[in-house]
């Protein structure tokens, strides 16, 4: 059998407030490693208490790679997530440490390893056609029309985004393929890096949960609506853009908006954020390939950085 000689990364995934960061932390103090963050929010800049972003001691400590990016007026996509990342572990793996990516994007995890398929550009009379359609039938029966021709699609997004359901028709009506179907593809080709994927999936979600109210009281208390409002308040930030579409965020505008009181912005905050957690698992769950640590177990430090060795075949950086 041939020697796989393909440089080493690890990929630490879970659920939003499983303890990613500090984990990945602390196997930098007894690794050699090179942290590149794995989050859709994190890359904007401005986007610090809503988005749990690292604090500035823990960043100068440990340094991870793509966060604060992008202004929160500019798209990022999965692409370009792809393109920066290859391009950082490159760095890194050069330098002779190991990338270690860390977050709970999957779909940036996906497209790293995967690839995306080929999708076509924006047709400006179809959107205008579909946008007509939509303000005829609204956007739940467009929601419907597209469980109709694509399942898998109309299971995964919601019935309210309307971006994504008009992407999806889109894509449906330029090429007569499902977009679920189309985002299955790839280059083909294998990923550059032999991959250690560890997945933190606690068996009992109450601990998470109990963690994400917790989390987003802190927010609250130390500033997440005067962080939004200085967003809102520069004037050329709307709340369809995907920074502020981020949990926590969205909510925060809407409140601002005069669409709910304080109480009604905590209880959707924590819903929204366990609703994505929930997704960020059932994503875990498909990565058969993945290491499960259970982040409510004693010692997931530990049994992590075993896993790392054990990977890496060689013992832990000296002190």
């Amino acid at each position: 059998m041939p020697v796989d000689r393909r440089p080493l990364a690890i990929f630490l995934m879970g659920p939003t407030a499983s303890g990613k960061t500090a984990l990945a932390c602390a196997l930098s103090e007894r690794f050699a490693l090179g942290l590149i963050s794995v989050d859709s929010a994190l890359v904007y800049r401005g986007l610090d208490i809503g988005a749990a972003k690292p604090d500035t001691a823990t960043l100068a400590r440990y340094p991870h790679a793509l966060i604060d990016i992008r202004d929160p007026a500019e798209p990022y996509s999965a692409a370009d997530f792809s393109t920066d990342a290859r391009r950082a572990m490159q760095h890194i793996s050069e330098a002779g440490r190991i990338p270690l990516l860390v977050g709970g994007t999957g779909l940036y995890f996906r497209a790293l390893q995967r690839g995306l398929s080929s999708l076509p550009e924006a047709d400006a009379t179809l959107r205008a056609q579909l946008a007509q359609d939509a303000a005829a039938i609204g956007w739940n029966g467009m929601h419907r029309r597209l469980a109709e021709l694509d399942p898998p699609a109309a299971a995964r997004i919601k019935p309210g985004d309307a971006q994504r359901i008009q992407r999806a028709l889109e894509v449906i009506a330029l090429t007569g393929q499902p977009l679920s179907a189309q985002q299955q593809g790839g280059s083909g080709q294998p990923f550059p890096w032999r991959v250690l994927k560890l997945a933190l999936i606690p068996d009992d979600r109450a601990p998470l949960h109990a963690r994400i109210a917790q989390r987003f009281d802190e927010m609250l208390q130390h500033g997440l609506l005067e962080e939004v409002r200085a967003l809102r308040e520069r004037g050329d930030l709307k709340a369809d853009l995907p920074a502020m579409r981020a949990v926590g965020y969205r909510q925060a505008w809407e409140h601002l908006d005069g669409c709910y009181d304080a109480a009604e912005l905590r209880n959707r905050g924590i819903f929204a954020t366990r609703q994505l957690a929930k997704r960020q698992i059932t994503w875990l769950r498909s990565e058969l390939d993945a290491r499960v640590l259970d982040p409510e177990r004693a010692s997931p430090v530990d049994r992590a950085a075993d896993a790392v060795r054990l990977f890496l075949g060689k013992s832990e950086r000296e002190s």
